[in-house]
């Protein structure tokens, strides 16, 4: 089993813990996330990976931070932390994305920053970008390359120092262009 797996599989059992012990039913799961009962208890056994969409949806439910359902570590520090460059916690979500979180210690968040590379990949370039959604609102600042966003019926390019804030509940989604992967920051901030 790979670094990775194993990681899905400590995320699953922490998932699948959490649901036991506050006695909520995989239907009830399964219908948050919006997916088949069958599908949620793939995803607790660890048989496929979690989105960062559909791990925060869990840890909304559950009454947990974010990074206590990656890490099992709940943050600890009240006041302020700093993150240097390279030791966020780094998370394989949704083809390729790379994310990186960017204040994992500090505990009451209002919202979840990342650091995020999207891939480059060829094969996406003439296909409908894949639309998510979550809660709350989200705000992307493009730092390098070029990212491709829709938005629902709206498709467009944001560059090196653009930005975007946008209700996330509405379909969006995004991929790197321009032949090289993109880099942006991402705050997703959470519906209350």
């Amino acid at each position: 089993m790979a670094v990775h797996d194993t990681q899905i599989m400590e995320i699953a059992q922490r998932i699948r813990g959490l649901r036991e012990i506050l006695e909520v039913p995989v239907e009830e799961m399964a219908g948050l996330l919006q997916i088949s009962p069958e599908d949620y208890q793939a995803l607790e056994r660890g048989e496929k990976d979690f989105s960062v969409t559909l791990l925060q949806k869990c840890a909304i439910r559950f009454g947990v931070d974010l990074i206590e359902l990656l890490t099992g570590e709940n943050p600890h520090l009240s006041f302020f932390t700093v993150t240097r460059k390279g030791d966020g916690i780094r998370m394989s979500r949704r083809s390729g994305f790379r994310y990186q979180h960017m204040a994992h210690n500090l505990k009451g968040k209002l919202c979840e920053p990342f650091f995020v590379v999207a891939p480059y990949s060829e094969e996406e370039q003439n296909k409908p970008i894949t639309l998510s959604t979550h809660e709350g609102q989200e705000f992307d600042y493009i730092l390098k390359g070029t990212l491709r966003v829709r938005m629902e019926d709206h498709v467009f390019e944001l560059n090196e120092g653009d930005a975007i804030l946008y209700d996330s509940g509405h379909g969006h989604g995004m991929i790197a262009t321009n032949g090289e992967p993109c880099e942006f920051l991402a705050v997703v901030i959470p519906k209350e």
